[in-house]
């Protein structure tokens, strides 16, 4: 048996982009030849990029690549076999998610997706078939099987229940593979690489085969990839683990890997990276160059300011300062400093006030004086007219500073913090946007900054929307450790109230009311910008929950 070099071609593509996938699937397998690669795996659906989801109805769109991956064989060089995802359509009209094994200036064959996903972000079965062909090849002596994403990770990497009918690795159990080869575009979750390999080394162990994975990269939406290719020994051995939050081709010489020791990166690392690869990925896709934040003084617009000046460069990104008569001095001092220590392009100070007064002059003219959450949620609508204003005017994009824990809660303004057209900390707890916050300080090297970036007392100040005298976010809310630990129950996990009763740190009458409030707060939810996901459960496409609803939790 001869000595097999794979390239791993671990690329970002843009969703529906045929001709720019398809020139940088050639650039990839042009470096991969040069290297010596004998065999090219590429990632699910590469050449349209994933996930395409409606953009697969349109007509044309799924033999247009089919077309571009033949193009792709045909000029591939001779020496070289690939396999390269696509969607392509049956003579009975349906659709298959699949990848094509080009090989000899043609594409062979195909290898199609058996299992289907239907939870959480992913809705497969609205568009495609499952597969029912082979699943394996022959290549230099190997006897070679090819499973497609959730084929192999069989909704092992999430906490939900899901059982399938059949198991696409007890096929290739029977066909005695020396070689699997995967291909995937598996959304990044923290902490689910842990488990990525874990499921890996169970398989190989498994089929006593050695399994070689490939993941795409980048960000399209709110769904991010974080890649890590990986190739595991028959004995479940770590053999190759490639970098994260990068596009690379990694040629590997399988017979002469040795054991390597996994990586070990914090839970902040990759928080950070993952939101900055979100960040300049949307705005690069969408064409954005520029973003705007309303930046308070707090913590989470600092943070989101932050991920912007290393997603973007901080000449890319303009911070606005809109105090009110409610603001304190040293929250304006202190988006100040945050706006000096990043070297934000702008800092733009634009007072509130005038804007107030003319607007509760109009409303009481009109109707009556407004008082209370009417005059709170006024001042917040008149900071996200201006931010919206500037992006109709220079065609910035702006970030909206709200967490998962305001997202939960309803703690935000509809048309007010919550104008924008990203939210990148809509997925990020309180309590964790307070260790990632000390991360990036304690780490700032590490991070690309050259001092700590965050300034201390917007981290150590009591968290106040400052939207009336004195006002702090416990006026309203239970402290974060608290709230946090209940949302991960009833969002993440959808777990009982009872369960929830039990385990709370929070009497049981507040766990009845919060978790009551949670639900009422979906139409907010509704009209929120993307989040960019980073758990298991975030708010968006993954949790599509009722609005109009009268489902309530029990009460013993």
């Amino acid at each position: 048996m001869v000595l097999m070099k794979v390239a791993l071609l671990q690329l970002d593509p843009l969703v529906g982009d045929l001709a720019g996938n398809l020139r940088q699937l050639r650039a990839a397998a042009e470096d991969a030849a040069a290297a010596g690669a004998r065999l090219l795996l590429g990632t699910e659906l590469g050449i349209i990029g994933y996930p395409p989801r409606d953009l697969l109805l349109r007509a044309g769109v799924a033999e247009a690549c089919e077309a571009a991956v033949a193009a792709f064989a045909s000029t591939l060089a001779p020496e070289l076999v690939a396999l390269i995802g696509l969607p392509r359509r049956e003579a009975d009209g349906s659709l298959r998610n699949s990848i094509a094994l080009c090989r000899d200036g043609r594409i062979e064959c195909f290898f199609d997706k058996r299992l289907l996903p239907t939870y959480d972000v992913f809705d497969e079965r609205r568009h495609f078939m499952p597969g029912t062909g082979p699943l394996c090849f022959e290549l230099d002596g190997r006897r070679i099987g090819v499973l497609l994403c959730e084929d192999l990770w069989q909704a092992t990497d999430v906490p939900i229940d899901r059982v399938y009918l059949e198991d696409p690795v007890e096929t290739l159990r029977q066909d005695d593979c020396s070689l699997v080869l995967v291909s995937s575009a598996s959304p990044f979750v923290l902490e689910k690489r842990a488990r990525h390999r874990s499921r890996l080394s169970d398989v190989a162990r498994s089929l006593d085969a050695m399994l070689v994975s490939v993941n795409q990269v980048g960000a399209n939406d709110e769904l991010i990839f974080d890649g890590g290719s990986t190739v595991v020994a028959p004995d479940g051995t770590l053999l190759h683990e490639g970098a994260c939050w990068n596009e690379q081709v990694d040629v590997v010489e399988l017979d002469s890997l040795e054991a390597v020791e996994p990586a070990v990166v914090s839970p902040e690392s990759e928080l950070f990276n993952a939101l900055v690869l979100g960040v300049r990925d949307y705005c690069r896709k969408t064409g954005h160059t520029d973003v705007a934040i309303g930046l308070s003084g707090g913590i989470d617009s600092a943070l989101v300011a932050t991920i912007a000046a290393a997603a973007l460069g901080p000449e890319h990104v303009s911070g606005y300062l809109m105090p009110s008569r409610h603001s304190s001095l040293g929250s304006l001092e202190d988006a100040r400093e945050l706006a000096d220590r990043l070297g934000l392009a702008a800092a733009i100070e634009a007072p509130i006030d005038p804007l107030h007064v003319a607007a509760r002059n109009a409303f009481t003219e009109a109707f009556v004086e407004p008082t209370g959450i009417t005059d709170e949620n006024l001042q917040a609508r008149l900071r996200g007219l201006l931010l919206m204003a500037h992006a109709n005017q220079t065609g910035a994009l702006i970030l909206t500073t709200g967490n998962k824990s305001e997202l939960a809660v309803g703690y935000c303004t509809l048309y007010g913090d919550m104008c924008g057209g990203v939210s990148v900390l809509g997925d990020l707890l309180k309590t964790q946007v307070y260790a990632l916050s000390r991360w990036l300080n304690r780490e700032h090297a590490s991070a690309g900054f050259q001092r700590a970036p965050i300034p201390v007392n917007s981290i150590e100040k009591p968290p106040s929307a400052e939207l009336r005298p004195d006002q702090q976010d416990s006026d309203s809310l239970p402290p974060y450790e608290h709230l946090d630990e209940l949302i991960r129950w009833w969002v993440d996990e959808e777990a009982s109230p009872e369960t929830i009763r039990e385990q709370s740190s929070l009497p049981p009458e507040e766990v009845e009311r919060f978790l009551g409030l949670i639900d009422r707060q979906e139409y907010k939810r509704h009209q929120a910008p993307i989040v960019l996901k980073l758990s298991p459960r975030s708010f968006g496409r993954g949790r599509p929950m009722p609005i109009a609803s009268r489902w309530a939790p029990a009460s013993d």
